[in-house]
């Protein structure tokens, strides 16, 4: 694969909106070649005999079965609230609604 240049870096960087120094982009510069280059190396493997997988372990359900439990009273939860709007908690006003 070409090696990116110091030039692309910097063009991503700005897109990225990084303010990278010249060390910095030099730096990145080697590295993310490297990078690149390890993506088209694995990219290059054959893997047709590989069944697609979403998890390399087998996972199963680990959620537990639903049960119903207590019913809480709305009234005895709606007196405990700091403020109230008939049946519904009343909150504070965010990002300046009204």
């Amino acid at each position: 694969m070409t090696a990116l240049s110091r030039d692309e870096v910097a063009h991503v960087a700005a897109l990225a909106r990084l303010d990278l120094d010249e060390a910095a982009l030099d730096h990145f510069t080697d590295h993310l070649s490297s990078v690149l280059d390890y993506a088209a190396e694995i990219d290059s493997l054959d893997l047709s005999d590989i069944p697609p997988m979403v998890h390399p372990l087998p996972l199963r359900n680990v959620f537990r079965r639903d049960a119903v439990g207590g019913v809480v009273d709305r009234e005895a939860v709606l007196a405990q609230a700091p403020d109230q709007d008939g049946e519904r908690f009343r909150i504070p006003p965010i990002l300046g609604e009204k």
